[in-house]
């Protein structure tokens, strides 16, 4: 029985070794949705253009579009406007998400940087962001033209994400 209990710690360390293991091989960005598959969340919020004008689901149905949640004291938000410019350049139809922020100086950094979004939607108390299931900004989501969620990014979109991954799944339809 002594010797039994000289092996419980080296068994308590393999076994907290296989699960750092495991913990440190997870893509921290590869945060799986249980919206996957289904319509975007039915809301009616303020465009950031327009507040008197509500934004829903039906209003941006049509054709497959980026659901890009932002907002001006993000950081990676910052860093990936640029991409975003690019991809409506190319005719990607983006709508953005400006996440708890205040609409004048949303206004003022589109004004500065330029605007890759069709329309804005204000969730000052983010509450479409929670339906959704953000984790935080920068986070994508595509959705086809009938209002389907099939796809989403926590992070950045980039040329390499958007190359490799986001692009094959938004023409796919």
């Amino acid at each position: 029985m002594k010797r039994f209990k000289l092996f419980i710690p080296f068994a308590v360390f393999v076994l907290m070794s296989g699960l750092l293991y495991v913990g440190l091989s997870l893509k921290p960005d590869d945060l799986p949705s249980v919206l996957i598959g289904k319509p975007v969340p039915e809301f009616a919020l303020p465009d950031l253009d327009n507040p008197e004008q509500m934004i829903t689901p039906e209003t941006m149905k049509g054709k497959a579009y980026l659901l890009n949640v932002w907002a001006t004291w993000c950081p990676s938000c910052k860093y990936e406007h640029p991409y975003l410019l690019k991809l409506a350049d190319m005719g990607v139809p983006i709508y953005g998400v400006n996440y708890k922020d205040e609409s004048d100086k949303a206004r003022k950094l589109l004004r500065d940087t330029g605007n890759p979004y069709r329309a804005n939607i204000v969730d000052e108390d983010g509450v479409l962001v929670m339906a959704l299931g953000v984790y935080g900004a920068p986070e994508t989501f595509i959705v086809d033209a009938k209002g389907i969620i099939r796809y989403k990014l926590v992070g950045v979109v980039n040329e390499e994400i958007w190359s490799s991954t986001m692009a094959p799944i938004f023409f796919a339809d």
